[in-house]
């Protein structure tokens, strides 16, 4: 298998320097795994040679040239249900590791509904995925079922859908012979990173890298049992409400998703509303917050999303509902909704809005057909969403960076139209991310008038 980081041909984008992405996992096992998805069949990998100077992207991230991301695990665990007291970590390693908060993590509030999920989450300057499984056994000790979660921690979360079977596993080898740790041990010893301390590492968060890669010969063989793959999904549950997350995420904004259990596919959701936002021109990562992904959140994580200017994260707890402080963007279900007054107006789709959705439609069918008629390469839906979006945010930014250089620095609604935007629609928008971004540009498209 190629390795990430391996050398290949380069897309440029925008006359910004040209870097290799990280890989993205396949999508496997009912949505397990970032990346792609198409029929449920196996992917045959390609090789380098076999693909053109226009299949690789750029990736916005921080990764330079031949770096390749560190396959670390950090911590393993095991979490039980015990009715007396709750969850609890009944195993891990190593001993001496702050684990507290990760029996609430891995085992998702409202779980004992369903037997089988998985979480994506983040603890400290560490990201960690748990399988959970719920069994019932005849035990009146255990109220008639037996619940586990098995999990791990990383100082990334791009790497961890690497061992999501075996976490499916270990978890079903625990509800059937608890206290059997040997193979989770063997596991760490093999697996365990060493972090090199630094001055400041206890404060300073890890780089985070998140642009899925168009590399498909990156990704090792997986079955995919899933008919698409995640961002596939994502746009089709929002549909044009897409666009109304992009402004958000674009924005920099708190955005948290609530849904029953199931959380596993919510994570994924998560995911994709940061790949919303991705920009490859250089000088405009450094301005603004980055987009964190905090994945599953919970009452335990109030105090640390309190004192966050943005992130994207999921819960399963309606309580949150109540605490608008915490959030700027609420999505419950299909509903996207904010109590902010001056972002009410990026709730309604406009013509722009529709002119793009329609855009990312005519460019799937095409895709499809290209599909159908068995053309030598063809990207995956994965691919076509992030190069949508990240085009349509080149853009927008390519043409303020313009703008802020000319003598007179001003926007006008041609400039507006010329970005993908309504000048009137995206009237709000514009002003929220000029100001966001720090860009010495002036507006001089006026309010509509009133009635």
């Amino acid at each position: 298998m190629v390795e990430q980081g391996d050398a290949a041909p380069l897309l440029r984008w925008a006359e910004g320097p040209a870097v290799s992405l990280p890989q993205a996992p396949e999508l496997q096992a009912g949505g397990r795994g970032w990346g792609s998805g198409g029929a449920a069949e196996p992917l045959r990998r390609r090789e380098p040679e076999e693909l053109g100077p226009s299949e690789v992207l750029l990736q916005p991230g921080r990764l330079e040239p031949g770096d390749v991301e560190e396959d670390q695990v950090v911590a393993v665990f095991v979490v039980t249900f015990d009715p007396r007291s709750g969850n609890m970590v009944e195993w891990c390693l190593p001993q001496d590791i702050d684990l507290e908060g990760v029996e609430f993590k891995s085992m998702a509030s409202g779980s004992h509904k369903i037997q089988s999920d998985f979480i994506y989450f983040r603890k400290g300057p560490f990201y960690g995925l748990a399988c959970f499984a719920n069994m019932p056994v005849e035990s009146e000790l255990e109220r008639g079922a037996r619940m586990k979660s098995v999990g791990i921690l990383s100082p990334s979360y791009t790497l961890l859908y690497r061992y999501m079977h075996f976490l499916e596993n270990q978890v079903r080898h625990q509800l059937e012979m608890p206290g059997h740790y040997s193979h989770l041990a063997a596991f760490y010893e093999d697996k365990k990173g060493v972090l090199h301390a630094g001055p400041g590492r206890g404060s300073s968060l890890p780089p985070v890298y998140w642009l899925p890669s168009i590399h498909r010969y990156m990704y090792p063989e997986m079955k995919i049992t899933h008919p698409a793959g995640c961002m596939s999904q994502f746009i089709k549950f929002f549909g044009e409400q897409i666009l109304i997350l992009w402004k958000f995420a674009l924005l920099r904004k708190r955005i948290l998703i609530f849904s029953p259990p199931p959380v596993g596919v919510v994570c994924y959701r998560v995911y994709c509303c940061c790949c919303l936002a991705n920009i490859s021109l250089p000088g405009i990562r450094g301005t603004i917050p980055e987009s964190k992904p905090f994945f599953y959140v919970n009452v335990a994580d109030i105090e640390n999303l309190e004192v966050e200017v943005s992130y994207v994260a999921c819960t399963t707890e309606k309580i949150f509902e109540e605490k608008p402080e915490l959030y700027d963007v609420y999505v419950d279900n299909q509903n996207v909704k904010t109590h902010h007054d001056h972002l009410q107006p990026l709730l309604k789709i406009n013509s722009a809005d529709r002119e793009k959705y329609r855009r990312l439609n005519e460019q799937r069918q095409m895709l499809l057909y290209s599909q159908e008629v068995g053309e030598d390469y063809h990207p995956c839906e994965e691919d076509l969403f992030v190069l949508f979006f990240l085009e349509q945010n080149n853009r927008i930014f390519q043409t303020l960076l313009e703008i802020s250089a000319s003598q007179d620095k001003t926007l006008t609604a041609e400039h507006a139209r010329g970005m993908g935007l309504d000048p009137q629609g995206d009237r709000s928008f514009l002003m929220d991310l000029l100001e966001a971004y720090g860009i010495d540009v002036m507006l001089v498209i006026d309010n509509p008038c009133c009635p």
